[in-house]
């Protein structure tokens, strides 16, 4: 069901930045966003991530029914006018479930990629520019830490934290941080001997106002893609800790213990997992195509 965020991604990592280290200008940018809107592939996904975060976050406005509210009455009715998806074993409308779990969903992707980039961006590039003793210390933390796989690592950390919406996010973030150091450490040592990072330490910049300035510009643009790419990777682990019970306590609704809670029923009613199983789907494939058109969109060697 999932791959593991510490692999590499199918595609390309962003090239390298400007031969001078400049950033680009607005005509630069211009162009980029021309190759961007040729990218039907990545439009599509841009369109279908704003689709589906604006369902997830109008599910107050668009649910007609309490996600939460049981009826043992109507238990498992088949999709009709009223409930277009039908509803579950407890009688509760399964649309309005699969927009609230959205807004799991998305939190816990965004939320993770967001910790989970900061902090291995940090420990990336302290690795990167410090070199010798440290650098050596944290990337060997990080080996030891890509050796396991993502779920059984999002595993061990829960079960220190306990279940929980918010240990969850630091769960998947510290799952992801690994591949984000790895990532950037690599860019940073090749940005390290660029001529604009020699000739700034020539003029006798200090080393916080090298990164700040010349390293830090020239790695966000491959962060932020790889970020959109493993945003998919921390829904699919969500997903995959709800399913066997340590993600968001129930009732709250997520993809994942939807696709639980519906399995034993896969005969008489499979709209209850078959639903959320396309929510997440077409969320995962949404954020992979759109990591596919910020690649183009930031690479000043893709776009030409």
């Amino acid at each position: 069901m999932m791959t593991g965020p510490g692999a590499s991604p199918s595609t390309r990592s962003p090239g390298p930045p400007d031969p001078d280290g400049a950033r680009p200008g607005r005509r630069e940018w211009r162009r980029r966003g021309r190759a961007f809107l040729r990218n039907r592939a990545a439009v599509a996904g841009l369109v279908l991530v704003l689709v589906v975060t604006g369902l997830s976050l109008g599910a107050p406005l668009l649910a007609s029914w309490d996600p939460l509210e049981q009826s043992a009455r109507v238990r498992l009715q088949a999709p009709d006018h009223a409930h277009p998806l039908g509803r579950d074993a407890f009688g509760r409308d399964v649309l309005a479930r699969v927009l609230y779990a959205g807004r799991v969903s998305l939190l816990v992707g965004v939320g993770a990629v967001g910790l989970g980039g900061t902090l291995g961006s940090l420990l990336g590039l302290c690795a990167g520019y410090a070199g010798g003793r440290i650098e050596n210390a944290i990337m060997r933390a990080v080996d030891v830490l890509m050796a396991f796989p993502s779920l059984l690592l999002g595993l061990t950390v829960l079960a220190v934290l306990g279940p929980g919406l918010g240990k969850m996010i630091v769960a998947i973030g510290l799952v992801l941080s690994p591949a984000f150091a790895r990532v950037v450490h690599g860019a940073v040592l090749s940005l390290a001997r660029r001529e604009f990072v020699e000739a700034a330490r020539a003029v006798g910049a200090s080393q916080p106002r090298i990164l700040r300035r010349h390293v830090l510009p020239n790695v966000v643009g491959e962060v932020v893609v790889l970020g959109s790419l493993w945003t998919a990777s921390a829904i699919r682990v969500e997903a995959n800790l709800s399913f066997i019970g340590l993600g968001v306590s129930p009732p709250t609704p997520t993809w994942g213990n939807m696709i639980r809670d519906g399995t034993p029923h896969l005969l008489n009613a499979p709209w209850l997992s078959v639903c959320p199983g396309l929510a997440i789907l077409v969320t995962v494939l949404a954020f992979n195509l759109l990591g596919d058109g910020l690649r183009d969109l930031l690479d000043p060697i893709q776009g030409e």
